[in-house]
């Protein structure tokens, strides 16, 4: 039920990555329009640009903890007796577990203590630039339950896309 869950979220999160991009690519492509044809550049499409960017990014990134799509060194565990190898995948993912949770309650921390701020130029929260971090912590926090319950069960994290 857990694995469930977690492959939903992951998954919500992909489709909320693709309808970012596209929402990026309108406001790059309004600011280009707007510079270039109708020679007034909207000032609010950078900043929009900008904010897409990182919930796009972060967003990809928790899904990327999950479907184990990260940087790692697979060929020095391959080579490790089993025993080691375990305990070594263990120590992995509970680090990743612990930098998701500081992720999630530093960023949520820095998006209350800069709420009452504005961007300027889109006059919404500047929090709202530090939501997607905390969100991609909180994300991470619980794929990485999802290996290490999965590696006390034997086995093995289905991709999302399956």
């Amino acid at each position: 039920m857990y694995t469930t869950l977690c492959r939903r979220l992951a998954r919500a999160c992909m489709w909320l990555g693709i309808a970012g991009i596209v929402a990026l690519i309108c406001a790059v492509s309004w600011q280009v329009f707007g510079r270039y044809v109708l020679n007034n550049t909207p000032t609010w499409a950078e900043s929009l640009a900008l904010l897409l960017v990182l919930y796009v990014t972060m967003l990809g990134t928790a899904v990327g903890v999950r479907d184990a799509g990260h940087i790692g060194l697979e060929s020095l565990l391959i080579l490790a007796p089993e025993r080691i190898r375990l305990r070594m995948e263990y120590l992995i993912h509970a680090l990743v577990l612990l930098f998701g949770a500081a992720m999630a309650w530093n960023c949520g921390y820095l998006a209350l203590s800069v709420w009452s701020y504005r961007l300027p130029t889109l006059w919404i929260s500047e929090g709202w630039k530090y939501i997607p971090a905390a969100v991609a912590g909180v994300l991470i926090v619980l794929f990485s339950i999802e290996h290490l319950m999965a590696l006390a069960q034997g086995r093995e994290v289905e991709p999302s896309w399956n």
